[in-house]
């Protein structure tokens, strides 16, 4: 099957951005760009049939209708989808959150080669919560036993990274753990973001950094 990306347009600023952005992606993987009137396509899920032979499904997604349309799309793609806000995006970072304790390889796959195309640093965010038993005694937890558990999640986040980092030599590795829920962890990381990429089962992450981010999110089957 022919490699290619499917990008969903209109004339809204999102769809004109998602274009935009599609563009480039496919002159960056050295692919066809094949682009599909949203209306014509029978709206997101029209999108999603025609781009399940795609390796990258691109949507534009004005604010009104940001989280009923990429619910679905998240919900039901088989390729990775890229949901483009309707605001100009500027090149920055790739930054992909992930969970140490169980990484998802065709996650970091995804993020590690958007990295290497891009020629962008990758920021690897991992948010964690303090045990079940701390939370109790949040307020007279010592410093030095947050610190161990900190630095076991450090720990996780660099073992998880390790083979990524050997098969990607080129790509500079930003490690990031942070004791903060998942969206706003990633909120927060995006500021420098030029692509935020999640694996599916952050679905809902995704759609809360939708309402709150200015730059393309990457949500990647897993």
């Amino acid at each position: 099957m022919e490699r290619m990306i499917v990008a969903g347009a209109d004339a809204s600023a999102a769809g004109c951005a998602a274009a935009y952005w599609a563009v480039r992606e496919a002159e960056l993987r050295g692919v066809p760009l094949h682009v599909v009137p949203v209306a014509s396509a029978d709206g997101p899920d029209g999108v999603r049939a025609l781009g399940d032979g795609a390796e990258l499904v691109v949507v534009g997604l004005p604010p009104a209708a940001a989280d009923t349309t990429a619910a679905a799309l998240v919900e039901r793609a088989t390729r990775p989808v890229v949901l483009v806000p309707g605001t100009p995006s500027k090149p920055g970072r790739v930054t992909v959150g992930l969970d140490a304790r169980d990484p998802t390889d065709v996650v970091l796959a995804f993020a590690f080669e958007a990295a290497r195309l891009h020629r962008a640093t990758l920021h690897a965010v991992h948010a964690w919560a303090l045990p079940e038993e701390a939370t109790d005694w949040l307020f007279t937890l010592a410093h030095d036993e947050r610190a161990t558990w900190e630095d076991q999640e450090v720990q996780r986040l660099s073992d998880a990274l390790r083979p990524w980092r050997t098969r990607y030599p080129d790509v500079d590795v930003l490690q990031d753990v942070v004791l903060l829920a998942p969206e706003e962890a990633l909120s927060h990381a995006s500021g420098n973001a030029g692509l935020v990429v999640l694996g599916r089962r952050s679905g809902g992450t995704a759609l809360a950094l939708l309402r709150s981010v200015r730059c393309p999110v990457a949500v990647v089957p897993a």
